[in-house]
């Protein structure tokens, strides 16, 4: 009798648990897109370039387009859905709309959640750190500037309350 090359990994995914037959080469991306139709993660370089992949495993960031679902068996995943609630979007993601953070909306999703690692760490960070915690997320249309301005906004905000 041949064996299946499919196992079950157990991924809590947005706080929702989940037990999943895949293959060993399943990507992450592939599967919150293809199989839990998650598809606010982006595909950007598929290599591990560009950060567009980017989403939170235990509460670090990683890119999505490397990393195979073995890897992230029995951890929790946040993708950039997890942090509207009811709809509603979250301070981060508000702020990146109202300070103009996104252009074409591509990089959005992987620099959100690159984003949202950090002020969790570290609810008041210095331009140079949000700079080193996006190192690894590119962008082609806003030159970073709005970026930084967004994520500024949301660790102001947060020191004023």
């Amino acid at each position: 009798m041949r064996q299946s090359s499919k196992s079950v990994h157990e991924v809590t995914v947005n706080g929702r648990r989940r037990e999943s037959v895949v293959p060993p080469n399943m990507l992450l991306i592939d599967y919150l897109r293809e199989e839990l139709r998650l598809t606010g993660t982006k595909t950007g370089c598929d290599g591990g370039e560009c950060g567009a992949c980017t989403v939170l495993v235990d509460g670090k960031p990683m890119l999505s387009c490397i990393t195979l679902v073995s890897k992230v068996n029995g951890k929790e995943v946040e993708t950039v859905e997890s942090l509207s609630e009811n709809g509603r979007l979250s301070s981060l993601q508000r702020m990146f709309h109202e300070k103009l953070g996104t252009q074409c909306g591509f990089c959005t999703p992987g620099v959100i959640m690159a984003s949202e690692a950090l002020l969790r760490k570290n609810a008041n960070p210095s331009d140079e750190e949000i700079r080193k915690a996006l190192e690894g997320n590119l962008c082609r249309c806003t030159g970073y500037v709005k970026i930084l301005e967004s994520v500024k906004a949301v660790a102001e905000a947060g020191a004023a309350r």
